[in-house]
């Protein structure tokens, strides 16, 4: 006889920014660079990042943050995604490794000082080991200003694939 297994579904608040991203990323502060949860659709999610001279990265000559750290903004909207999901199943937030990203391209020297920029990640495929594969996008208003593919890695146990990747 076997027995189904139903999991808890939650509600995410309405709207999503309601939910802070340090809900659903493994970071904490300095390190959490993205600012706001926007947009939450199945297998995809919208962030937005205010350039602030407080923000991570920010280089006070550029008086801006170097366009490098767009592929921080894309892994951590990436791990918010993951973060979103599985607290809407009620489980809990697992670490993820960015493994690397394919098709990068920046179309802008730096992010600006002063300015929002919203990031969109939509899965395009998963497997069950935890391997998946993002499209990214950075938007400043209706402009695309940085896209790549994004390979990631989340295991079920952490602990495990780090103490046998040292082995």
């Amino acid at each position: 006889m076997s027995q189904e297994i139903e999991l808890q579904t939650l509600e995410l608040p309405t709207p999503l920014s309601q939910l802070s991203v340090a809900e659903v990323v493994p970071h904490r502060a300095p390190m959490i660079l993205i600012d706001e949860l926007v947009a939450h659709e199945e297998d995809s999610l919208v962030t937005q990042t205010n350039i602030t001279t407080d923000s991570p990265y920010f280089d006070e000559t550029l008086n801006a943050v170097p366009n490098y750290v767009g592929i921080e903004y894309m892994a951590q909207s990436v791990a918010a995604l993951a973060g979103v999901e599985a607290k809407k199943r009620g489980d809990i937030i697992r670490v993820g490794f960015l493994l690397g990203s394919r098709k990068l391209k920046m179309h802008i020297p730096n992010y600006q000082l002063g300015e929002s920029y919203r990031t969109h990640v939509s899965r395009l495929y998963q497997e069950e080991s935890g391997l998946a594969v993002f499209d990214c996008q950075i938007f400043h208003h209706d402009t695309l200003v940085a896209e790549a593919n994004v390979n990631v890695f989340q295991p079920q146990d952490t602990q495990t694939y780090i103490s046998e990747s040292q082995g």
